[in-house]
């Protein structure tokens, strides 16, 4: 459960009718279930969830109205973040399509785009992966080498990209792709959104090719684009002007901390201090100040999503606190779990029980590895440090 702040009448109202209707509709068989690990019964079960949540006004709530949500403000989208923590419910969206796209169609797209596209990712019918991350161009993602030509009124798109996240279940690729090889290094790059697939069902040009992790997940593809088609209409802030865009959706992907961004690194303080304690260490004096070095940050976490949350009340932007907040969860992760692993011995390298053709790691063991990319995905922490110098501490620019 949550700390609740009072934040007025009307904010308690609000909470008040998203508690009373979470009591009314909430599945108890999805209570604790993690999105990212749900078995193909759960998955389908957070489907229809999904889908009560959008029937219930409770998805894209930020968004205007007319183009599926609700309108209403980033007080509002976090009470609905504690109300479903405090449920332990997953609170389910629409992914990247929500989050990172929607962002730039938003601010940059037309009136067209806007009442085309919002709708489709608000009732689920169009479902995004990210094509910006290249072979040579990670980070730096104006290094990108992906081409696209104009053809009548079409977009033709040829190049590689790489660390594609869900694409084995998106439709639409949201894509970078240098539409002007003379124009220096951040212009001449379109943001334009791909269709995976013709109208016939055919591929679009478009080749996924699985990556096996540490994890023995193979959530990523590296995608081929061999002379995929996109409509014009589909390049969002015009041709050449993607630079602009893609930095809403990287504002976006870095946005601060929820007030209920802390509670998973609470519930794995508390389950690191059951192992101390089943393993005889609870009073040794070296696990102890792990353990309260571990308390520490994960209430400097819970203060931090409390700021956020201020933010929001005042509508004020996250802007370079969303990198401070990215920087310490990341890689605090990294340098729990690894503590972790060093108080449970050597079982944390052993596999449970499982067949001899199978690769299934622990929960402790899984989280571990999983940790290793947090401070690599969404901007590296040298990324991020750069931005707070710059932003935060009136640095120069690096070279």
């Amino acid at each position: 459960m949550t700390n609740q702040t009072d934040l007025g009448p009307a904010a308690r109202a609000y909470r008040a009718e998203v508690r009373e209707w979470l009591c009314a509709h909430a599945p108890a068989e999805l209570n604790g279930v993690d999105v990212d690990d749900a078995t193909p019964e759960q998955a389908c079960r957070l489907a229809r969830w999904a889908e009560g949540i959008h029937q219930a006004g409770y998805m894209c709530v930020t968004w205007p109205a007319e183009y599926g949500g609700q309108g209403l403000s980033r007080l509002e989208s976090s009470i609905l973040d504690e109300e479903f923590a405090r449920a332990g419910l997953p609170r389910m969206t629409r992914g990247v399509g929500e989050w990172l796209v929607a962002p730039a169609i938003l601010q940059w797209g037309t009136p067209e785009q806007k009442a085309y596209f919002l709708p489709r990712i608000a009732d689920g019918t169009d479902r995004y992966c990210q094509g910006f991350s290249e072979p040579d161009a990670g980070s730096d993602l104006a290094g990108l080498k992906t081409v696209g030509q104009v053809d009548g009124g079409e977009l033709v798109i040829s190049g590689q990209k790489v660390w594609t996240s869900g694409a084995e279940r998106a439709n639409i690729l949201f894509c970078l792709c240098r539409t002007d090889p003379l124009a220096p290094r951040h212009r001449g790059i379109s943001y334009v959104l791909v269709p995976m697939r013709t109208a016939e069902g055919a591929s679009n040009g478009i080749e996924l090719r699985p990556i096996r992790q540490l994890d023995g997940d193979a959530d990523f593809t590296a995608t081929f684009l061999d002379e995929a088609r996109a409509p014009l209409g589909n390049v969002i802030g015009g041709l050449n002007n993607g630079w602009r865009v893609t930095m809403t959706t990287l504002g976006s992907e870095r946005a601060g901390s929820s007030p209920t961004h802390h509670l998973p690194f609470t519930r794995q303080f508390w389950a690191a201090v059951a192992i101390a304690r089943d393993r005889g260490l609870i009073q040794d004096a070296r696990v102890r100040q792990e353990l309260a070095w571990a308390f520490t940050h994960v209430e400097i976490m819970r203060y931090q999503g409390l700021a956020a949350f201020g933010d929001a009340v005042a509508g004020r932007e996250p802007g370079a606190r969303a990198s401070i907040s990215k920087i310490f969860w990341s890689e605090y992760s990294q340098r729990f779990l690894d503590r972790v692993a060093n108080v449970r011995g050597p079982q944390a390298m052993l596999l449970p029980d499982q067949p001899a053709d199978s690769y299934e790691p622990d929960d402790w063991t899984l989280a571990l590895l999983r940790s290793l990319s947090s401070t690599i995905w969404g901007g590296t922490a040298e990324i991020q440090r750069n931005i707070v110098g710059e932003r935060l501490l009136g640095l120069p620019r690096g070279s």
